[in-house]
Order: C-alpha cells, then sequence, then structure tokens
C-alpha cells in the first residue's frame, strides 16, 4: 500500500514497485533495501500494511494471496537458489492441479533449516549454480534446457526437470498425467525421462501390468488404417483395448468401438478388450488371457 501523496522516490513507492514484480510478495531483506528500518516494518505490520506471511516474508497491502503469490513467498522463505519445485512447480506448469498442502522448494545446498511451517524443503545439491534466466520451455527451444527457470517471475525447476522430481514423490498415476500433459504442451522433456506414450491411467496401468508380468512389450497408441488402437503386438496380428466408462461410457463411444473391431478384424488382426476393473482389481486373469493369445499367434 502506497502513502498517498509521498514522492516518486519514498522507500513505499520502492516497495510497491517490488512487490508488483512479485506477486505482492517482499522479503524483509528487500524492504530494508527501499529505506525503511526493522522498527518501521513492525510498524507497518501493526498498521495493517504488511503482512507476515513467512518468517522474513511479507505481503503487501491485504493477506489474500493468490497461488502464485503463496508460491513466491516460499521461494523467497527459503533464500538464494531457491526454487519451486515437485508437485508445486507441476501445479505453476498447469501440469497438475494444484495439491493442499505444504509448498514444496528445492534449495541447492544440505545446510539451513530444515523446517519451515507451510514448507516442504528438498535438498538438491544439483541446482547449485542454476540460471534462472526465463526462456522457453517447449521442445522447439533452442540449445540445452536448464534444470531451473522462471515462470510468472517465479523461480521454478523447468518441465524436464519437474517430471523426473515427481516420479518419486506422488502416486504413478499423477506422474503419468504430469508427463502426458507436459507432452501435450510440447514442453521439452529430459531423454532420461520414460515416454509411454499412453493416453489415460488406465492405458499407463495396462502397460505397467505387461512390463510386471515380463509379457512382451506391445507397440502403444498405434495408427492402423482410420483407427488409433490402444495396444498391437504387430507380428501376432493381436490388439487390445483398455475400455473404462468415462472414455467408452456413451452410444457414440459404443457405436465406434465395434466398427472399429469390425474393420480391424477384416484386416486380420485379432482385437480383445479388457475393462479399467479388469486391470486394476482382477489382473491376473488378464495376464493368463494375454500370454495364452500371444503364445496361440507365435
Amino acid at each position: 500500500m502506497v502513502d498517498k501523496g509521498a514522492p516518486p522516490t519514498s522507500p513505499d513507492c520502492e516497495i510497491a514497485r517490488i512487490a508488483e514484480t512479485q506477486h505482492g510478495i517482499l522479503t524483509a531483506a528487500q524492504i530494508v533495501t527501499c529505506g525503511l528500518s526493522r522498527a518501521s516494518i513492525a510498524k507497518r505490520v501493526q498498521r495493517g500494511r504488511l503482512f507476515p506471511v513467512h518468517r522474513g516474508v511479507y505481503a503487501l497491502g491485504h493477506p489474500a494471496l493468490s497461488n502464485e503469490a503463496r508460491w513466491m513467498a516460499a521461494v523467497l522463505a527459503c533464500g538464494d537458489g531457491a526454487v519451486l519445485s515437485h508437485g508445486s512447480a507441476a501445479a505453476l506448469w498447469g501440469l497438475l492441479r494444484p495439491i493442499d498442502g505444504p509448498t514444496d522448494v528445492s534449495v541447492p545446498t544440505h545446510s539451513g533449516r530444515r523446517r519451515r511451517p507451510g514448507i516442504r524443503v528438498h535438498r538438491c545439491s544439483s541446482l547449485a549454480g542454476a540460471s534462472l534466466v526465463p526462456r522457453r520451455a517447449d521442445a522447439s527451444a533452442d540449445g540445452p534446457i536448464p534444470a531451473a527457470t522462471r515462470r510468472e517471475g517465479i523461480p521454478v525447476t523447468a518441465p524436464w526437470r519437474t517430471i523426473e522430481d515427481l516420479r518419486a514423490t506422488v502416486a504413478p498415476k499423477l506422474h503419468r498425467r504430469a508427463a502426458r500433459e507436459a507432452e501435450l504442451r510440447r514442453f521439452a522433456l529430459s531423454p532420461a525421462t520414460p515416454r509411454d506414450r499412453t493416453r489415460s491411467d488406465v492405458e499407463g496401468d495396462f502397460l505397467e501390468l505387461c512390463r510386471r508380468h515380463r509379457l512382451p512389450a506391445p507397440e502403444v497408441n498405434l495408427r492402423i488404417g482410420r483407427w488409433t488402437v490402444d495396444f498391437v503386438w504387430p507380428a501376432q496380428r493381436l490388439v487390445v483395448e483398455t475400455d473404462s466408462w468415462a472414455t467408452h461410457g456413451s452410444s457414440t463411444a459404443f457405436e465406434d468401438d465395434h466398427a472399429r473391431d469390425l474393420d480391424l478384424r477384416r484386416r486380420g488382426f485379432t482385437i480383445h478388450r479388457y475393462t479399467e476393473r479388469q486391470i486394476r482389481r482382477e489382473p491376473d486373469p488378464v495376464v493368463a488371457d494375454l500370454r495364452e493369445l500371444l503364445q496361440r499367434a507365435a
């Protein structure tokens, strides 16, 4: 909040200028550089002009924080080199919905405070010296994509790094969902990030089922004629479709499925369908059926 009649170079004007670039958030150190003392900060807190968010971090003007303000505050609270990461970074990039709970922040050091209320701190020395110059994060960007950058002015792990961090911290279905969304948005992904090309959680579960039971790996989302099939073993001329109510629970989908099956049979393929419930809750009969089909066609 800027005092009325304050000269253009007053501390309050400088504070407002900085806050405008940081979603309304400032650190105590930034406020002091604008010309205010620690005692002046305390007075502005008492008068409702500054609102403490974390230790040494304040919101200017009001306590209602947007997601971006909350994320910026957490990053600033963790000091130099800190970046938004993991689930919070995924939300900022639009890969997942914001997740309730502490804000995830990665810091490039193993020293310092290990616990901060409302913040989940991750220690990662590989982020040391990471460039935070904003740059395109899509696959057409020139040169190597750094591990960290800025989005909406907030220091954050790059999409590829965010996907890798999520692998160990969220449920597999959320990791797959974030990876698919990153591809749809044409974000550059690390070569080390597996791409299974699945388009839904049930497809991902089926592929994991094949891996877990050491079944031959199928081709995923392959186009045959005018159809894109979920899974196909070309040598065995076997197609598997994974059905869920969300994607096949309409009369149009029902008719399309039968038209697809008829056309594929005419092309010499055998088509089998497994439901979401069978894949997730009754996997053993599915595996046995697949083994028999593949052996019969070998």
